[in-house]
């Protein structure tokens, strides 16, 4: 059975282990920062009551920025992804949010990929962005809200 849930900051550990063993974007005080800031849902993806995925959104009036979005590796590829995309972009239409953001290392083709599927079109570019000096692709996408 799959759900998603919003996860509060008592499942910090959770969110640190699951970015530890996918994308290493945050340190655990970071986490714990992102929890503080206002306008940040933490959503989790599961499978029965195995979280396999997360997503930080921040929401700032009409618009949203994905400051985190991952799946578990042993789970990629098999729909869940796209399954929780969906999800957060009907709850951002359904809030009235116009524009939904997220930054993308230019060098992660699988998720650029990911994103483009579901209309996310590239507004800018960060430079040296994240700790390995890649560049982040800042992608958007237009929400028709009901």
């Amino acid at each position: 059975m799959i759900s998603i849930k919003q996860i509060n900051e008592e499942d910090i550990d959770l969110c640190y282990e699951l970015d530890s063993k996918t994308i290493s974007l945050w340190s655990k005080n970071q986490w714990s920062n992102e929890f503080k800031k206002e306008g940040v849902k933490v959503f989790g993806l599961l499978v029965t009551n195995l979280v396999i995925g997360i997503s930080v959104l921040h929401v700032v009036l009409d618009e949203a920025q994905i400051n985190y979005f991952a799946i578990n590796r042993k789970f990629r590829k098999k729909g869940y992804g796209s399954f929780f995309m969906k999800y957060l972009i009907e709850r951002c239409k359904k809030s009235n949010i116009k524009k939904l953001l997220l930054e993308v290392s230019h060098t992660n083709v699988t998720a650029e990929k990911f994103y483009n599927r579901f209309e996310f079109s590239t507004v800018g570019i960060r430079r040296n962005y994240y700790k390995d000096g890649s560049d982040a692709l800042l992608k958007e996408k237009k929400l028709k809200t009901k």
